[in-house]
C-alpha cells in the first residue's frame, strides 16, 4: 500500500479518517524507516496521525516494522531493564538516570535510550549521565548496540544507533514543531529481547491504547503516568502504575491523591549541576530517596524476579532480585 493510498485513509480528519490494519501500518512504517518517502510525505503522515490518533492495531503494526529493522542489544543472563528517555526536564529534575543507577546497584543491566539533545531545549538524561560519568560514576556510552556487554551497569544508546530511520521521523518535530507517532513508538519498542520495558504515557487517554499494545505483544513491562513524560515516578506522589507479565495485566497501585504532607526538596530541573548533585546525594544515601521512586524500583525488581522465575533462574540471581532496596 503506497504512502499516498495510506494518506487517503488516515488524512480525512478526526471524524472521517479510517484506521489502518496492522499489516498496512507495518508496510507504511517500513517505507518510512527505509527512506522510501519524501520529506513532504513524511510531514503529511505526521500531521495526519497527530489529528487522527493511533489505534492499538496501528501501533502494533508500526512496532512490527521497527522490531524487524532495528539493531539489537544482545541478550544474556543479567536481568535487563529498558528505560526510554525522550522528554527530559521541564520544571522537575529528570530522575531517569537516578532510577537507572539505583537498579544497576541491585545487579541489573539498564539500557537507557533517547536523543542526545531536545528540540525544545529541555535537560536530557544524556546530559545528566554524561556529567555523572565525569564525576567518576560508571556509565557506558556504547559504540554500537551489539557491543553492549552482558553485565550489570547503566548503558546509554542514542536512537540513531538503534534505528536511523526512526530518528528521521522524530526529527520531523524540529520542522513541524509537533510531537508525532514516533514519540509514542520509542516508549514501546524493545531493543533487548527478553528485557523488562518501563514505558510511560503523558496524557491519561494514552493509558488504554498503550496498555492494549503491551497486552497484544505479550510484553513484560511496567507502565506508568510519566513525570513530565519520563519513565520515572513523580518524587512527590505515586502515579498509577501497571504491570504486564507476558502481556497479562496487573494493577500495582492507583495514583495517590490529596494534598502532600511534606513535599521533597527538589532541584530546578533546568539546572544540570544541581540535578547531578541531587542524583549523587540520593545514590550514595546522603539524602533520603523519595518514597515513590524507591517504591517504583522495588516493583521493577519484583517484576524481574517474577520474570526470572518463569525461566528457571539460578538461585543466586533470584535471591539478589528479591532483596528489598535500602531506604
Amino acid at each position: 500500500m503506497s504512502i499516498a493510498a495510506c494518506l487517503r485513509e488516515i488524512a480525512r480528519g478526526r471524524d472521517g479518517a479510517r484506521p489502518l490494519s496492522r499489516e498496512q501500518a507495518c508496510g507504511l512504517m517500513t517505507d518510512l524507516l527505509h527512506g522510501r518517502v519524501t520529506d513532504l510525505e513524511l510531514g503529511a503522515f505526521c500531521v495526519a496521525m497527530r489529528v487522527k490518533g493511533e489505534t492499538p492495531q496501528e501501533l502494533a503494526g508500526f512496532l512490527d516494522a521497527i522490531h524487524a529493522t532495528m539493531r539489537r542489544v544482545p541478550g544474556g543472563v543479567t536481568p535487563t531493564v529498558v528505560l526510554p528517555s525522550y522528554n527530559g526536564a521541564r520544571r522537575l529534575p529528570v530522575l531517569t538516570p537516578l532510577l537507572a543507577l539505583m537498579l544497576a546497584q541491585r545487579g541489573c543491566r539498564v539500557i537507557v535510550h533517547g536523543q542526545t539533545d531536545d528540540p525544545a531545549g529541555r535537560l536530557t538524561s544524556h546530559a545528566v549521565l554524561h556529567a555523572i560519568k565525569e564525576r567518576g560514576v560508571d556509565v557506558e556510552f556504547a559504540a554500537t548496540p551489539e557491543a553492549v556487554a552482558d553485565r550489570a551497569g547503566v548503558v546509554w544508546l542514542a536512537t540513531r544507533q538503534l534505528l536511523p530511520g526512526l530518528q528521521r521521523v522524530l526529527d520531523a518535530r524540529r520542522v513541524l514543531g509537533l510531537r508525532n507517532t514516533a514519540h509514542s513508538l520509542v516508549k514501546l519498542m524493545q531493543p533487548v529481547e527478553g528485557a523488562l520495558l518501563v514505558s510511560s504515557y503523558t496524557h491519561p487517554e494514552y493509558l488504554h491504547s498503550t496498555a492494549a499494545v503491551l497486552h497484544m505483544l505479550g510484553c513484560w513491562a511496567m507502565l506508568l503516568r510519566g513525570t513530565e513524560g519520563e519513565p520515572v515516578a513523580d518524587p512527590r506522589r505515586l502515579p498509577r502504575i501497571d504491570a504486564f507479565e507476558a502481556g497479562r495485566h496487573r494493577l500495582l497501585c492507583e495514583a495517590e491523591t490529596g494534598s502532600l504532607a511534606q513535599a521533597p526538596d527538589l532541584p530546578d530541573g533546568r539546572n544540570l549541576g544541581a540535578t547531578v548533585d541531587y542524583t549523587l546525594r540520593l545514590l550514595h544515601d546522603i539524602t533520603p530517596c523519595p518514597a515513590p521512586l524507591r517504591r517504583q524500583a522495588e516493583w521493577i525488581l519484583e517484576l524481574l524476579a517474577r520474570q526470572a522465575a518463569r525461566r528457571n533462574p539460578q538461585p543466586a540471581i533470584q535471591e539478589n532480585l528479591n532483596e528489598e532496596l535500602t531506604p
